[in-house]
Protein backbone atom coordinates (compact mmCIF):
# COMPACT_ATOMS: atom_id res chain seq x y z
CA UNK A 1 0.00 0.00 0.00
CA UNK A 2 2.79 2.41 0.90
CA UNK A 3 4.42 2.11 -2.51
CA UNK A 4 1.18 3.15 -4.24
CA UNK A 5 1.34 6.68 -2.84
CA UNK A 6 3.80 8.01 -5.41
CA UNK A 7 4.31 11.46 -6.84
CA UNK A 8 2.41 12.30 -9.99
CA UNK A 9 5.80 12.98 -11.55
CA UNK A 10 7.78 9.99 -10.31
CA UNK A 11 10.03 9.41 -13.29
CA UNK A 12 12.99 10.67 -11.28
CA UNK A 13 16.33 11.77 -12.67
CA UNK A 14 17.21 11.37 -16.29
CA UNK A 15 19.25 8.23 -16.59
CA UNK A 16 18.14 6.85 -13.23
CA UNK A 17 17.73 7.93 -9.62
CA UNK A 18 15.17 7.71 -6.85
CA UNK A 19 11.54 7.97 -7.91
CA UNK A 20 10.11 11.41 -7.34
CA UNK A 21 13.43 13.21 -7.19
CA UNK A 22 13.98 16.12 -9.54
CA UNK A 23 17.29 17.51 -10.67
CA UNK A 24 17.29 20.35 -13.21
CA UNK A 25 19.28 19.50 -16.33
CA UNK A 26 22.67 21.12 -16.72
CA UNK A 27 21.26 23.14 -19.63
CA UNK A 28 19.29 25.23 -17.13
CA UNK A 29 22.55 26.71 -15.80
CA UNK A 30 23.82 29.97 -17.32
CA UNK A 31 26.62 29.29 -19.80
CA UNK A 32 29.03 31.62 -18.01
CA UNK A 33 28.48 30.24 -14.48
CA UNK A 34 31.80 28.83 -13.22
CA UNK A 35 34.02 28.71 -10.18
CA UNK A 36 35.27 32.19 -11.15
CA UNK A 37 31.76 33.66 -11.08
CA UNK A 38 31.29 36.28 -8.37
CA UNK A 39 29.16 35.48 -5.34
CA UNK A 40 26.61 38.12 -6.37
CA UNK A 41 26.22 36.71 -9.89
CA UNK A 42 25.94 33.15 -8.59
CA UNK A 43 23.20 34.20 -6.17
CA UNK A 44 21.31 35.72 -9.08
CA UNK A 45 21.46 32.37 -10.90
CA UNK A 46 20.44 30.58 -7.71
CA UNK A 47 17.24 32.62 -7.67
CA UNK A 48 16.27 31.14 -11.04
CA UNK A 49 17.05 27.66 -9.74
CA UNK A 50 14.75 28.14 -6.73
CA UNK A 51 11.91 29.31 -8.96
CA UNK A 52 12.32 26.30 -11.29
CA UNK A 53 12.40 23.94 -8.32
CA UNK A 54 9.11 25.31 -7.01
CA UNK A 55 10.42 26.76 -3.75
CA UNK A 56 7.70 28.68 -1.90
CA UNK A 57 7.70 32.47 -2.08
CA UNK A 58 8.55 32.67 1.62
CA UNK A 59 11.51 30.32 1.24
CA UNK A 60 12.85 32.24 -1.75
CA UNK A 61 12.59 35.56 0.08
CA UNK A 62 14.24 34.14 3.21
CA UNK A 63 17.10 32.50 1.26
CA UNK A 64 17.70 35.67 -0.74
CA UNK A 65 17.85 37.73 2.47
CA UNK A 66 20.25 35.24 4.05
CA UNK A 67 22.53 35.33 1.03
CA UNK A 68 22.49 39.13 0.95
CA UNK A 69 23.69 39.04 4.55
CA UNK A 70 26.43 36.58 3.59
CA UNK A 71 27.44 38.82 0.65
CA UNK A 72 27.60 41.79 3.00
CA UNK A 73 29.92 39.83 5.28
CA UNK A 74 32.06 38.71 2.32
CA UNK A 75 32.66 42.35 1.39
CA UNK A 76 35.16 41.44 -1.32
CA UNK A 77 32.52 39.53 -3.36
CA UNK A 78 34.93 36.63 -3.92
CA UNK A 79 34.52 34.13 -6.75
CA UNK A 80 32.41 31.23 -5.49
CA UNK A 81 35.24 28.79 -6.16
CA UNK A 82 37.46 30.61 -3.65
CA UNK A 83 34.97 30.52 -0.75
CA UNK A 84 36.13 27.98 1.81
CA UNK A 85 34.69 26.22 4.83
CA UNK A 86 36.73 28.61 6.96
CA UNK A 87 34.89 31.56 5.39
CA UNK A 88 31.58 29.93 6.27
CA UNK A 89 32.70 29.11 9.82
CA UNK A 90 33.76 32.71 10.37
CA UNK A 91 30.44 33.98 8.99
CA UNK A 92 28.48 31.74 11.35
CA UNK A 93 30.58 32.88 14.31
CA UNK A 94 30.09 36.52 13.27
CA UNK A 95 26.32 36.05 13.14
CA UNK A 96 26.16 34.50 16.59
CA UNK A 97 28.72 36.47 18.54
CA UNK A 98 30.13 39.46 16.68
CA UNK A 99 27.42 41.06 14.57
CA UNK A 100 25.77 42.83 17.49
CA UNK A 101 22.26 41.83 16.33
CA UNK A 102 20.43 38.95 18.05
CA UNK A 103 20.26 35.79 15.96
CA UNK A 104 17.67 33.33 17.25
CA UNK A 105 18.35 29.58 17.03
CA UNK A 106 15.66 29.29 14.37
CA UNK A 107 17.17 32.08 12.22
CA UNK A 108 20.65 30.62 12.64
CA UNK A 109 19.43 27.18 11.56
CA UNK A 110 17.69 28.61 8.51
CA UNK A 111 20.78 30.60 7.45
CA UNK A 112 22.90 27.50 7.80
CA UNK A 113 20.37 25.64 5.64
CA UNK A 114 20.59 28.45 3.08
CA UNK A 115 24.37 28.03 2.85
CA UNK A 116 24.06 24.27 2.53
CA UNK A 117 21.45 24.46 -0.22
CA UNK A 118 23.28 27.21 -2.14
CA UNK A 119 26.74 25.65 -2.08
CA UNK A 120 25.29 22.15 -2.46
CA UNK A 121 23.61 23.32 -5.68
CA UNK A 122 26.88 24.80 -6.95
CA UNK A 123 28.78 21.59 -6.19
CA UNK A 124 26.16 19.21 -7.60
CA UNK A 125 25.97 21.32 -10.76
CA UNK A 126 29.75 21.07 -11.23
CA UNK A 127 30.30 24.81 -10.83
CA UNK A 128 32.67 24.30 -7.89
CA UNK A 129 34.78 21.18 -7.31
CA UNK A 130 33.61 20.55 -3.74
CA UNK A 131 30.98 21.77 -1.30
CA UNK A 132 32.47 23.93 1.50
CA UNK A 133 29.18 23.82 3.43
CA UNK A 134 28.93 20.02 3.54
CA UNK A 135 31.00 19.58 6.75
CA UNK A 136 28.99 22.18 8.66
CA UNK A 137 26.96 20.69 11.49
CA UNK A 138 23.26 21.46 11.29
CA UNK A 139 21.79 22.32 14.69
CA UNK A 140 18.01 22.05 14.57
CA UNK A 141 16.24 24.49 16.88
CA UNK A 142 14.03 22.96 19.52
CA UNK A 143 10.40 23.45 18.48
CA UNK A 144 7.25 22.00 20.07
CA UNK A 145 5.87 18.81 18.59
CA UNK A 146 2.55 19.23 16.80
CA UNK A 147 -0.65 17.92 18.34
CA UNK A 148 -2.01 14.57 17.16
CA UNK A 149 -5.45 13.04 17.45
CA UNK A 150 -5.58 10.03 19.73
CA UNK A 151 -7.14 6.84 18.36
CA UNK A 152 -10.15 7.28 20.63
CA UNK A 153 -10.75 10.76 19.21
CA UNK A 154 -10.40 9.54 15.62
CA UNK A 155 -12.89 6.76 16.33
CA UNK A 156 -15.29 9.24 17.93
CA UNK A 157 -15.04 11.59 14.95
CA UNK A 158 -15.61 8.82 12.43
CA UNK A 159 -18.46 7.28 14.39
CA UNK A 160 -20.23 10.63 14.77
CA UNK A 161 -19.68 11.54 11.13
CA UNK A 162 -20.95 8.13 10.07
CA UNK A 163 -24.15 8.69 12.05
CA UNK A 164 -24.69 11.93 10.11
CA UNK A 165 -24.75 9.92 6.88
CA UNK A 166 -28.05 8.37 8.01
CA UNK A 167 -29.52 11.19 10.10
CA UNK A 168 -33.05 12.54 9.53
CA UNK A 169 -31.35 15.18 7.37
CA UNK A 170 -28.33 13.27 6.00
CA UNK A 171 -25.06 15.10 5.52
CA UNK A 172 -22.07 13.31 3.99
CA UNK A 173 -19.77 16.33 4.07
CA UNK A 174 -18.26 15.83 7.58
CA UNK A 175 -17.45 12.18 6.95
CA UNK A 176 -16.09 12.90 3.46
CA UNK A 177 -13.90 15.74 4.74
CA UNK A 178 -12.41 13.88 7.72
CA UNK A 179 -11.71 10.64 5.87
CA UNK A 180 -10.28 12.54 2.88
CA UNK A 181 -7.69 14.40 4.97
CA UNK A 182 -6.85 11.40 7.16
CA UNK A 183 -6.27 9.25 4.08
CA UNK A 184 -4.30 11.74 1.98
CA UNK A 185 -2.71 14.11 4.53
CA UNK A 186 -3.37 17.09 2.26
CA UNK A 187 -3.22 20.68 3.50
CA UNK A 188 -6.26 22.90 4.00
CA UNK A 189 -5.44 24.97 0.92
CA UNK A 190 -5.06 21.83 -1.18
CA UNK A 191 -8.36 20.49 0.13
CA UNK A 192 -10.15 23.73 -0.73
CA UNK A 193 -8.63 23.66 -4.23
CA UNK A 194 -9.90 20.20 -5.23
CA UNK A 195 -11.97 20.28 -8.39
CA UNK A 196 -14.36 17.48 -9.35
CA UNK A 197 -12.14 16.74 -12.34
CA UNK A 198 -9.26 15.99 -9.96
CA UNK A 199 -11.05 12.89 -8.63
CA UNK A 200 -10.69 9.75 -10.74
CA UNK A 201 -13.26 6.99 -10.16
CA UNK A 202 -12.41 4.97 -13.27
CA UNK A 203 -11.41 2.15 -10.92
CA UNK A 204 -13.95 2.25 -8.10
CA UNK A 205 -11.82 -0.12 -6.02
CA UNK A 206 -8.85 2.25 -6.24
CA UNK A 207 -10.10 5.85 -6.64
CA UNK A 208 -7.43 8.51 -6.76
CA UNK A 209 -7.03 12.22 -6.15
CA UNK A 210 -4.78 14.41 -8.29
CA UNK A 211 -3.47 17.34 -6.24
CA UNK A 212 -3.08 20.18 -8.71
CA UNK A 213 -1.68 23.72 -8.54
CA UNK A 214 -2.61 26.65 -10.79
CA UNK A 215 0.75 28.31 -10.10
CA UNK A 216 3.34 26.75 -12.46
CA UNK A 217 6.01 27.22 -9.79
CA UNK A 218 4.15 24.68 -7.64
CA UNK A 219 3.98 21.88 -10.20
CA UNK A 220 6.60 19.86 -8.33
CA UNK A 221 4.10 19.58 -5.47
CA UNK A 222 1.47 17.99 -7.71
CA UNK A 223 0.88 14.35 -6.92
CA UNK A 224 -1.44 11.36 -7.22
CA UNK A 225 -2.91 9.96 -3.99
CA UNK A 226 -5.01 6.93 -3.09
CA UNK A 227 -8.48 7.60 -1.68
CA UNK A 228 -9.39 4.06 -0.66
CA UNK A 229 -12.38 1.99 -1.85
CA UNK A 230 -14.64 3.32 0.93
CA UNK A 231 -14.45 6.80 -0.58
CA UNK A 232 -16.71 6.13 -3.57
CA UNK A 233 -20.07 5.56 -1.86
CA UNK A 234 -19.67 8.53 0.48
CA UNK A 235 -18.52 10.72 -2.39
CA UNK A 236 -21.56 9.82 -4.48
CA UNK A 237 -23.88 10.53 -1.57
CA UNK A 238 -22.17 13.88 -1.08
CA UNK A 239 -22.66 14.76 -4.76
CA UNK A 240 -26.37 13.97 -4.51
CA UNK A 241 -26.79 16.11 -1.40
CA UNK A 242 -24.62 19.14 -2.16
CA UNK A 243 -24.52 19.13 -5.98
CA UNK A 244 -21.15 20.90 -6.40
CA UNK A 245 -20.53 22.37 -9.84
CA UNK A 246 -16.76 22.81 -10.09
CA UNK A 247 -14.99 22.43 -6.74
CA UNK A 248 -15.48 19.51 -4.38
CA UNK A 249 -16.14 21.90 -1.50
CA UNK A 250 -17.79 25.04 -2.84
CA UNK A 251 -17.23 27.08 0.28
CA UNK A 252 -14.37 28.97 1.90
CA UNK A 253 -11.55 27.25 3.80
CA UNK A 254 -12.94 28.91 6.94
CA UNK A 255 -16.26 27.14 6.40
CA UNK A 256 -14.43 23.82 6.21
CA UNK A 257 -12.85 24.65 9.57
CA UNK A 258 -16.36 25.20 10.95
CA UNK A 259 -17.38 21.76 9.65
CA UNK A 260 -14.50 20.20 11.61
CA UNK A 261 -15.26 22.29 14.70
CA UNK A 262 -18.94 21.30 14.70
CA UNK A 263 -18.07 17.64 14.21
CA UNK A 264 -15.54 17.72 17.05
CA UNK A 265 -18.15 19.27 19.33
CA UNK A 266 -20.72 16.60 18.45
CA UNK A 267 -18.11 13.85 18.96
CA UNK A 268 -16.95 15.25 22.29
CA UNK A 269 -13.35 15.75 21.15
CA UNK A 270 -11.75 18.24 23.57
CA UNK A 271 -10.01 21.21 22.00
CA UNK A 272 -11.60 20.71 18.60
CA UNK A 273 -9.99 19.40 15.42
CA UNK A 274 -7.85 21.22 12.87
CA UNK A 275 -6.54 20.43 9.41
CA UNK A 276 -3.01 20.44 10.80
CA UNK A 277 -3.92 17.80 13.40
CA UNK A 278 -5.47 15.59 10.74
CA UNK A 279 -2.46 16.06 8.44
CA UNK A 280 0.12 15.22 11.13
CA UNK A 281 -1.99 12.31 12.38
CA UNK A 282 -2.16 10.94 8.83
CA UNK A 283 1.61 11.24 8.42
CA UNK A 284 2.42 9.53 11.73
CA UNK A 285 0.00 6.69 11.00
CA UNK A 286 1.59 6.13 7.58
CA UNK A 287 5.08 6.15 9.09
CA UNK A 288 4.07 3.63 11.75
CA UNK A 289 2.70 1.36 9.03
CA UNK A 290 6.11 1.33 7.39
CA UNK A 291 5.72 3.83 4.57
CA UNK A 292 9.24 4.73 3.35
CA UNK A 293 10.32 8.24 4.34
CA UNK A 294 10.83 9.38 0.74
CA UNK A 295 7.38 8.13 -0.27
CA UNK A 296 5.85 9.92 2.71
CA UNK A 297 7.65 13.14 1.78
CA UNK A 298 6.19 12.94 -1.70
CA UNK A 299 2.73 12.12 -0.34
CA UNK A 300 2.82 15.23 1.87
CA UNK A 301 4.04 17.37 -1.02
CA UNK A 302 7.05 18.67 0.91
CA UNK A 303 10.37 19.86 -0.47
CA UNK A 304 13.55 18.19 0.71
CA UNK A 305 14.33 21.33 2.69
CA UNK A 306 11.02 21.26 4.62
CA UNK A 307 11.41 17.52 5.09
CA UNK A 308 14.63 18.00 7.09
CA UNK A 309 12.56 19.54 9.86
CA UNK A 310 9.38 17.49 9.39
CA UNK A 311 10.78 13.95 9.38
CA UNK A 312 12.43 14.11 12.84
CA UNK A 313 9.13 15.31 14.31
CA UNK A 314 7.21 12.46 12.68
CA UNK A 315 9.80 9.97 13.95
CA UNK A 316 9.55 11.34 17.49
CA UNK A 317 5.75 11.24 17.42
CA UNK A 318 5.74 7.69 16.03
CA UNK A 319 7.98 6.28 18.77
CA UNK A 320 6.44 4.11 21.51
CA UNK A 321 5.87 5.89 24.80
CA UNK A 322 8.80 5.72 27.22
Amino acid sequence: MADDQLSLFAEGKAGGGTAGEFTPPVATLPDDLSSKTSLTAAISSFYGYMVRQGFSDNTIKAFQADLRLFTHYMAGNKPVGEISQSDLDRFLTWMRAERGVPCSPKSFARRLTTLKVFFGWLAESGVIPSDPAAPLIHEHPSTPLPDLLYDEHINALLSTARDLLWAAKPDARPYLLVTLVLQTGIKKSECAGIKLEHIDLSNTQAPVLYVRYADPRRTLKERKLNLGPGFVSVYRQYLREHKPKEYLFECTPRNLEYVLADLAKLAGVPGGVSFEQLRWTSAVRDYRKGMPAETLRQKMGLSEISWRETLPKIQRLARPAL
